[in-house]
């Protein structure tokens, strides 16, 4: 299995995946490493990867706007999710004294604000594509720093100036796991999913499963433990923005049936002011009964796209959820 990341090596992208493909017992899979999340994200829908890992959310930052567009824009399934802990340090090849610029990704850069004020205020910023792609820049030169992971010191050779940078000390990013929506995966990709293969081309999905994992990577100092239980469903929907009570009647479809929503956040449509897209988390699979009758309840306030005043509905999968119980 290919499984897609946005690189280089060192990036958390990266350790997603691997805790993914840990968890799922993908012992054999091959990393394939992309300059950024629109072309990791891209690879799996365009047959580079077999799937694809990509953040979607940031516990201080919030959602990856580019990750919400093109779940969207593209046919693409969600099969998995992993959430993963941050630890931004500061690598440089000097000392602190040294550093007259400092690199990271516009996330690490984010999530570091306000570390930067007040110990590097006189420091220039840049944006990169990712943080690991920061650590290999500031390889170059002692006088450049990187926000990044303590797996990105050291592959490129740099030194942990000071550790656990972020604003926050509850940090963590969820990242979700992508494959084609057309694509006839294989067995082993539908085993990692959670589902068994059915009719050829379809999928029949199993029940999420409960149990507790303690995961620790290969060289890793660090441990998570996590509780795999229940389904989730992504869907994204828009209604009609001229009519009162639109989102009120969507919500008490979940409501009054007693579906628990873990999301909900609005998107601009980017086709005019005040027009946005809904994506919507709940608890539960598209499977289930109760989620059924939702569903047909939905749809008649959230149907086709057209060019009359109705609204689209797109529902991006059910899959495990991940949850972090320590």
């Amino acid at each position: 299995m290919i499984i897609g990341v946005m690189g280089p090596e060192g990036s958390y992208s990266e350790r997603a995946a691997k805790l993914w493909a840990l968890k799922n017992s993908l012992m054999d899979a091959e990393f394939r490493y992309f300059a950024d999340i629109e072309d990791a994200f891209l690879a799996a829908v365009e047959g580079k990867a077999d799937i694809s890992v990509v953040p979607v959310e940031n516990s201080i930052e919030g959602s990856v706007g580019v990750t919400l567009d093109l779940l969207l824009e593209n046919e693409a399934v969600i099969i998995g999710e992993i959430v993963v802990k941050i630890e931004h340090c500061l690598l440089s090849k000097g000392g602190p004294e040294k550093i007259r610029v400092i690199l990271s990704h516009p996330q690490g850069l984010a999530q570091c604000r306000h570390f930067l004020k007040k110990h590097f205020p006189e420091a220039e910023l840049r944006s990169t594509g990712s943080t690991s792609h920061a650590a290999r820049l500031a390889g170059e030169f002692e006088e450049m720093a990187a926000i990044a992971s303590p797996e990105a010191a050291e592959r490129y050779g740099l030194k942990i100036l000071l550790s656990n940078i972020q604003d926050r000390k509850e940090n963590h990013t969820r990242f979700i796991v992508i494959r084609a929506e057309k694509h006839i995966s294989s067995n082993q990709t539908l085993r990692a999913a959670g589902v068994d293969a059915g009719v050829e081309g379809e999928l029949s999905p199993e029940p999420c499963r409960n149990a507790e994992h303690e995961l620790q990577a290969e060289q890793e100092t660090w441990r998570e433990k996590v509780s795999l239980s229940s389904c989730k469903t992504s869907l994204i929907v828009s209604l009609e923005k001229d009519r009162p009570g639109a989102l009120y009647e969507l919500l008490g479809a979940f409501a009054k049936r007693g579906i628990n929503l873990t999301k909900i956040e609005s998107r601009p449509s980017k086709k005019e002011l005040g027009d946005y897209y809904f994506y919507i988390d709940f608890e539960g699979h598209t499977s289930d009964a109760l989620i059924k009758d939702a569903f047909e309840d939905i749809k008649s306030k959230a149907g086709t796209k057209s060019k009359t005043k109705t609204n689209t509905l797109k529902v991006l999968g059910s899959y495990p959820a991940f949850k972090i119980s320590e």
